[in-house]
């Protein structure tokens, strides 16, 4: 919760209603209210109001809604036999009650972050928004929406929105560290995220590897010593560069049942937008749809919390009616464990082997020929029509870092058609997560300059969509994505790449094994197959929806980026993805054609620009109020032009 805010404090206090719930919202303690956005008012919504407060829960461990909880069954409970915990909750509305639109649109922070601004509204800050110029261009507040975020995850800093959770007495196992440091040194510190249970060294193992394909062992010169239950030094050996690979496996206690994080979700938004069963007076009005969004890790929440049955509540009532799931690829998320980690996910050097990747992957029931399962993201909620309008977007990044052709292939290589209510939307070459003002750069450990393109003008004309989606039942535009069966998928080694400074690139994938958890550090079975999206003569994308910079380029616009010598030289780096312009005259080193062959002059690079984005709007993949922005950014860009 922020600790900035000034607003005079305050506290509603409702009276407990008598209830046979089994998990309910049982008080709402309002922290601070007061104007937002230093009063600033948003076209017909006028101003805003910013409500920042606390919701308790109570659950029944014994609800058959929870039994797939781990370890639920370990928790304390009250003289009622319950569970209880608490989250803080941020809640931005229209001062004026008949300025309110019908919708809740919540976004799932991202490490108690706000991404959503950025994506949505323009804007640069991260925080939960509180100045006029954290309101970036107002998207949101323009339409009048109710924004909601509240706390799913433990062990964050105070400034970032939390999940408060009963610790499991008496809980101990293993648990296991990974660290890259990515810069020089002979020793390094490294936190742990739960404190160990015992601080003998000989309890614990310390490996190193230099990439993430090689046997993880003991070396010369490696070792570590605690310097308290939660952080370790790592003495490391001199012939291990920067991007060596360090696992620790050692004794861990003070676990919580992180899976409450769905409870609380669920709970939260089934109570604010009116739903029955909670013992507490709902302190908004008017909700009659609930959109939710989640970005990246809160993206991969959103898939899970839907696929361990979250979008219904205690009495069966649908949670959300849209869920966004943005940049999650094919994965879910490390959190339903114990000693949960929801922080990790797994890329093709950092965290490959952790949990919240594993079948199934998609919205259509598929059958795994690895473990034999059969399943779907949807298998919880379609039985009891509680399942979610579904917009799942993913960029280039994550069909090489997250393995996102699993989620319109099955895991036996086959095409699949996807349910009525779920459209995928791939939005090529664009990175993993940039916002609107992001330019092209160096990270240390990369080989190429970061790609700045930002998916920000699509997803905000599909969120209108979304919305249509659900208030009217407007059919949002078609999927647009990769497939085997136009050609648009393809494996690594039939992609064919152009030639660039004399070379042709040789990026690796992320490749997913099925994986058996039942010791750490977990043992590797069977390849799923994985594919990419084929390219065109310059290297960006097809197969899905083509930006207007994309359409219209300026250079090679790649999802994946390289590590460089003395990084764990060749592995996949970082999620900025690549961008390399397109040479200025015609040379032999580089396949893609020349700057000069493109475009005459700035105006006419507009021009083209104008041209794509046109076709963006008429397809629905664009805001006709976006045109100006999108211009004025491709004015900037042309000065790459000769």
């Amino acid at each position: 919760m922020q600790k900035r805010l000034t607003f005079m404090s305050a506290m509603l206090s409702f009276a407990l209603l008598s209830s046979s719930s089994w998990a309910r919202v049982t008080a709402f303690e309002i922290k601070a209210s007061g104007a937002a956005f230093q009063g600033k008012v948003f076209g017909q919504a006028g101003t805003y109001e910013r409500l920042d407060a606390i919701a308790t829960f109570a659950v029944d461990p014994k609800s058959p809604r929870l039994a797939s909880i781990a370890d639920i069954d370990k928790a304390p409970v009250n003289a009622s036999g319950e569970v209880v915990f608490s989250t803080e909750v941020s809640i931005l509305r229209p001062s004026n009650a008949a300025q309110r639109s019908a919708f809740l649109f919540y976004e799932v922070p991202n490490r108690g972050r706000n991404l959503s601004f950025q994506l949505l509204n323009r804007g640069d800050s991260t925080s939960v928004p509180y100045t006029a110029t954290e309101a970036g261009d107002g998207f949101l507040m323009n339409r009048g929406d109710t924004i909601v975020w509240s706390g799913w995850q433990t062990g964050l800093a105070d400034e970032f929105l939390s999940l408060d959770l009963p610790v499991l007495g008496g809980v101990a196992g293993p648990s296991r560290e990974q660290v890259i440091f990515d810069k020089p040194g002979q020793t390094s510190t490294a936190k742990l995220t739960y404190p160990a249970a015992d601080l003998d060294p000989s309890k614990a193992r310390l490996t190193v590897r230099a990439r993430e394909a090689d046997e993880a062992q003991h070396r010369a010169g490696l070792g570590f010593r605690y310097l308290s239950p939660t952080e370790i030094e790592i003495t490391r050996p001199v012939e291990m560069d920067a991007g060596a690979i360090y696992e620790f496996v050692y004794p861990a206690k003070d676990a919580v049942p992180a899976g409450l994080g769905f409870a609380a979700t669920s709970d939260l938004i089934s109570f604010l937008r009116g739903n029955a069963g909670h013992d507490v007076e709902n302190p908004l009005d008017g909700v009659k749809h609930a959109i939710g969004i989640g970005i990246s890790q809160s993206g991969r929440f959103l898939r899970d919390l839907i696929y361990q049955g979250f979008n219904a509540d205690e009495q069966g009532n649908k949670v959300f009616d849209g869920a966004i799931p943005h940049i999650a690829g094919s994965r879910k998320t490390f959190t339903n464990f114990r000693f949960a980690q929801p922080g990790r996910y797994s890329r093709q050097h950092e965290d490959h082997d952790y949990p919240g990747d594993q079948f199934p992957f998609t919205y259509t029931e598929t059958r795994d020929p690895v473990s034999g399962e059969s399943g779907s993201i949807l298998s919880a909620c379609s039985p009891t029509d509680t399942c979610p309008k579904i917009m799942h977007t993913d960029t280039s990044t994550e069909f090489w870092q997250a393995r996102a052709s699993l989620v319109t292939t099955s895991p036996d290589g086959k095409q699949i058609e996807m349910p009525d209510n779920v459209r995928l939307y791939f939005i090529a070459g664009a990175p993993h997560s940039n916002g609107w003002s992001a330019k092209s750069g160096e990270e240390a450990a990369c080989a190429f300059p970061t790609n700045p393109l930002s998916a920000a003008p699509v997803m905000r004309a599909l969120y209108v969509a979304m919305a249509d989606g659900v208030s009217q039942n407007k059919a949002p535009p078609p999927s647009r994505y990769p497939s085997l069966t136009d050609g648009t998928l393809v494996r690594l080694g039939e992609l064919k790449l152009p030639k660039i400074d004399g070379e042709i690139a040789r990026p690796v994938v992320n490749e997913l094994k099925a994986m058996d958890y039942s010791s750490q550090p977990p043992s590797r079975g069977k390849a799923y197959p994985v594919y990419l999206p084929t390219v065109d003569a310059d290297g960006n994308p097809l197969g899905g929806i083509r930006m207007a910079y994309v359409q219209a380029p300026l250079g090679t616009y790649a999802g994946w980026n390289l590590r460089k010598t003395g990084f764990g030289e060749g592995e996949l780096c970082s999620l900025t993805g690549t961008f390399i312009p397109f040479p200025r005259e015609r040379s032999d080193a580089d396949s893609r054609d020349p700057l000069s062959d493109r475009y005459a002059d700035s105006e006419a690079y507009v021009a083209a620009v104008k041209r794509a984005s046109e076709g963006l709007i008429a397809d629905g993949f664009m805001l006709p109020d976006d045109l100006g922005y999108v211009l004025d950014r491709a004015r900037e860009d042309s000065a790459l032009l000769p």
